[in-house]
């Protein structure tokens, strides 16, 4: 049983040197895996359990390609390298050998080792010191990665080159950080309850809740704060085949996608509900609403309030950072036309269920509330009659979403899925 090292050992020999001799200290067998890219011209007394040469004819190259791409084609490069060392990640892993991992890196570094770290399942220890993990300009790339897997990040501070008292702190409480993570793992209980995913946020917070309450006494309920990264975190363990049926209460992530809200969560937001041949069982959430702020892009000329006229529409104005406008009626019905045209691709249209509450997609849309517009949840209601498959079932419930009838509608599809 093993912890992988992985770093660049042309630049960190130092810091990886001492990693691995605490590792050791633990009574744990480190495997050092070098990433190094570089010219090869800097020589190195430590040598690595798993060369770079390796890494990249994993990866389907040579470490002298990879090389010459460095200059020209440097995404090709790295992504070359992450790859071949995800596959070596993941033979360890097979083969029962693995028990953590640990990458330290700078801006490249941190980018090959996140790849491979995201082809890991679940559970297993992994843990990162990078020193552009907190760079606002490229949080939304490292979100592709800390949004769906469990990776424990260390922001370093410094680099993490060459050895002083503030690297060597890092290298120790890192290795530290790795072997307590290894040895007070636990493996995945066996439940005897089927789990289920279900996605939620706050403007569905009781009708979520009276779902869970109905249903927890026989699955495990795992939720998913559909915040746009939340509901990215839910298609991929869906999509891995953890769950035996998802509950999408809230697929705004999809017409976020479709109308430039900041929920957005990509084009292939429904695809995992889809592709697994299992239950599933939906609601618009969420599609009653665009995620548009902070206020201050309405008097800034931005491209998405101008482009839709959002100044001119319903808006909930949460604070400063929180904005929600409301859907137009036009855009109301592209959703549901792009929505059935993705429900109706599921291998077994009889597992799929749309659950509407006529009465108010959120909390927001029921009589009384900042976005209460009837005429524009009708018109979604209508064009997803008109488009969805006629072997997709849907329901209309005559209540808004956050009551226990609304809940009882969901947990009675799912059970008829079942």
């Amino acid at each position: 049983m093993a912890i992988a090292v992985v770093g660049m050992l042309d630049e960190r020999e130092d810091g990886l040197r001492l990693i691995l001799e605490h590792i050791r200290k633990r009574g744990h067998q480190p495997i050092f895996m070098d990433i190094s890219i570089g010219t090869g011209a800097i020589a190195s007394d430590l040598r690595p359990d798993i060369s770079s040469e390796e890494l990249a004819q994993a990866g389907g190259t040579t470490i002298g390609q990879v090389r010459e791409m460095l200059a020209k084609e440097r995404e090709k490069a790295t992504s070359a390298m992450a790859e071949g060392l995800g596959k070596k990640l993941i033979d360890l892993h097979e083969s029962g050998k693995l028990q953590g991992v640990m990458a330290v890196g700078g801006m490249t570094g941190t980018f090959i080792a996140l790849s491979a770290m995201k082809c890991l399942p679940f559970g297993i220890p992994k843990l990162l010191i990078s020193s552009v993990a907190a760079m606002p300009a490229y949080a939304k790339r490292l979100a592709e990665f800390f949004g769906v897997r469990d990776i424990t990040v260390m922001h370093s501070v410094v680099d993490t080159v060459g050895m002083n008292p503030l690297v060597r702190n890092l290298m120790i409480n890192g290795a530290g950080a790795i072997c307590g993570m290894v040895e007070g793992y636990e493996p995945p209980l066996e439940e005897g309850k089927p789990s289920i995913a279900l996605t939620e946020f706050g403007f569905c917070d009781k009708g979520a809740h009276y779902v869970r309450e109905l249903l927890e006494g026989d699955y495990n309920m795992v939720s998913f704060h559909a915040t746009g990264i939340g509901e990215r975190a839910a298609v991929d363990l869906v999509g891995q085949g953890l769950f035996e049926a998802f509950v999408d209460l809230v697929p705004a992530g999809f017409s976020e996608y479709l109308l430039g809200g900041n929920r957005a969560a990509g084009a292939d937001r429904l695809d995992a509900g889809c592709n697994q041949g299992k239950p599933y069982i939906l609601s618009p959430c969420g599609f009653d609403m665009i995620s548009c702020g902070p206020i201050q892009r309405r008097d800034e000329g931005d491209s998405l309030w101008a482009s839709r006229k959002l100044a001119e529409r319903k808006l909930l104005v949460q604070d400063a950072m929180r904005v929600q406008a409301r859907t137009s009626p036009e855009e109301l019905k592209t959703i549901a036309k792009e929505v059935s045209d993705r429900l109706n691709k599921h291998t077994n249209k009889k597992l799929v269920k749309f659950v509407v509450p006529i009465k108010g997609f959120s909390s927001l849309s029921v009589e009384g509330g900042s976005l209460y517009e009837p005429e524009s949840d009708r018109a979604f209601l209508d064009a997803l009659k008109e488009n969805l498959d006629s072997d997709i079932g849907i329901i209309e419930v005559d209540t808004h979403i956050n009551t226990p009838e609304f809940a009882r509608a969901i947990v009675d599809a799912l059970k008829e899925t079942m």
